[in-house]
């Protein structure tokens, strides 16, 4: 029988495991791509395919977020909020979270070809785009690699669409464009939050490039494209009024407190639009996917 102490050590390895594909992150990026795929079909009517690209979506998006965590561990080891994580403190060897991050990536791939070639060059576009043109090209160069990171953030929903579909269509994209235009208020919130860890890190950012109130206009702007680009996607769906006008109060919230870091900014609007916009893109996407019920 395995003793107390081996149980801990097993539980702990997991756990420093289990950190590396960023949880949160990862099923957000999931649901999308599950938002994008009933938004077409019903997924009780194509199980085997609509597991399939659950798997297979975990799986690419989890190997890049993993990727991600092995070329940026020298940024980590100089933020404070990402110095205990575990390729920092050497709890995981680099060697064993690269084969860990490449291998679960190819097996995603893989899937995802076995599903549909055109689905399978979106879900590999995603992770090339966010492995290598954001983290290892443009993070270090440029505020603007954002839009690339965003660009790879939208890619999920996408590909769960053009599975259902079997092309890229115009709805498509503008589900990818209401992704894209919600990441500033995801992640610029986050570094004005975090700004002299992004500048200890050596990270160019938006709040440390063009001021906290420029940076604050342009997550407020992107706020209000957010909330059309989805709201058009959503009406084109067909969605009844009593989804839209869900979606509606949703939109509400989000828009009024990016007023708030305008008309009264501070660190403690930042931050609750910063946890509101996880929020609002988690409740927009599951109207989707109970639209299709």
């Amino acid at each position: 029988m395995i003793g107390e102490k081996q149980a801990e050590s097993i539980r702990s390895t997991g756990g420093n495991y289990l950190s590396l594909i960023k949880t949160l992150q990862t099923g957000l990026l999931l649901f999308t791509g599950i938002a994008g795929y009933t938004s077409v079909l019903c997924p009780v009517d194509h199980v085997v395919q609509f597991m399939g690209m659950v798997i297979s979506l975990f799986l690419a998006i989890a190997g890049s977020t993993v990727l991600n965590m092995v070329w940026d561990r020298d940024i980590d080891s100089r933020m404070e909020r990402t110095s205990h994580r575990p390729l920092v403190s050497g709890a995981i060897k680099v060697q064993s979270a690269l084969f860990l991050g490449l291998a679960i990536s190819i097996i995603g791939l893989g899937l995802a070809f076995w599903l549909d070639p055109l689905y399978a060059l979106v879900v590999g576009g995603g992770l090339f785009i966010d492995v290598v043109v954001y983290t290892m090209w443009l993070k270090r160069r440029t505020p603007w690699s954002i839009v690339w990171g965003g660009i790879s953030g939208g890619m999920p929903i996408l590909a769960g669409r053009v599975l259902a579909v079997g092309a890229i269509d115009g709805l498509g994209l503008l589900l990818l464009l209401a992704v894209l235009l919600w990441i500033p208020t995801h992640i610029m919130t986050f570094n004005i939050k975090n700004f002299d860890d992004y500048r200890r890190a050596g990270i160019p950012t938006f709040a440390d490039s063009y001021g906290f109130m420029n940076t604050r206009w342009i997550i407020a702007i992107s706020s209000i494209g957010a909330t059309v680009a989805i709201a058009i996607g959503l009406y084109s769906l067909g969605l009844s009024w009593g989804y839209l006008r869900l979606l509606a109060i949703l939109s509400v919230g989000l828009l009024v407190l990016a007023g708030f870091i305008i008309l009264k900014p501070s660190e403690k609007h930042d931050f609750y639009l910063f946890k509101y916009a996880s929020v609002y893109m988690l409740g927009a996407m599951s109207i989707i996917s109970l639209s299709a019920f």
